[in-house]
């Protein structure tokens, strides 16, 4: 027999709990000030050696974009076709999942539109001509170009922390590998467009949070028993 509505309920309410607890870590590591710190050591007052690196700009830029696209497709073919654990969410389930990754996707792209916040390699302090502002400083121009926060290229890989909070709740193994895959993705782009100069870490960490919030937020609002056979696999 499957858990009582209520307690099923409880525990998707429970995770939004979790993520509004993230949210004093989020601030503490704001209120620090290390984000210049950790930014000092790739890049220098001629600007970031690292920016143009092959590597870094053409495989784990552009490339992970790319590859992000091609996995965002496949995830949307699997509404329809499902594979793996997949199979243990209905097909509206699964719909939901795909849709709040790219909902998750613009959620950064809205904020960082509005954000004037400018990335590092537009500081003074590595050759560039802005000033360093508080992204909190809403409204406050810094000198350069803004729209650098969040992180939106480490979006390509949090984004889909939908699929681990969607499977977590019909495969908790499942669920723990989607969310080390998610983190390890999100956190390898997040320090390749740090080396590069592109993002302070607080702008990664804002993204990741924003696309959990996004996923957990979404996955408790539209949750609903759906009808299941007898095997437990859903309609």
């Amino acid at each position: 027999m499957h858990e009582s509505h209520p307690a099923v309920l409880r525990q998707r309410w429970k995770k939004l709990a979790g993520v509004c607890a993230v949210l004093p870590l989020l601030w503490l590591w704001d209120a620090s000030g290390l984000d210049l710190p950790l930014a000092h050591w790739f890049g220098t007052a001629d600007g970031f050696p690292l920016q143009h690196h092959p590597f870094l700009s053409a495989w784990l830029h552009e490339g992970a974009r790319k590859l992000g696209w091609v996995v965002l497709a496949l995830l949307t073919a699997c509404i329809w076709w499902p594979v793996g654990a997949l199979k243990h969410l209905s097909r509206r389930e699964r719909a939901w999942m795909v849709g709040t990754v790219l909902l998750a996707l613009l959620v950064v792209v809205a904020i960082k539109g509005v954000s004037r916040t400018s990335c590092p390699w537009d500081l003074t302090a590595f050759g560039g001509t802005a000033q360093h502002v508080s992204h909190w400083a809403w409204g406050v121009r810094d000198g350069g170009g803004g729209h650098c926060f969040p992180a939106g290229h480490a979006s390509t890989g949090f984004a889909f922390v939908a699929l681990a909070v969607w499977l977590q709740a019909v495969s908790p193994r499942a669920g723990a590998w989607a969310w080390a895959a998610v983190l390890l993705v999100g956190m390898v782009l997040g320090w390749a467009q740090q080396a590069r100069g592109a993002h302070f870490f607080s702008h990664t960490l804002w993204t990741a949070w924003l696309c959990w919030a996004t996923a957990a937020v979404v996955h408790t609002l539209t949750w609903r028993p759906p009808p299941r056979q007898p095997s437990g696999i859903p309609v």
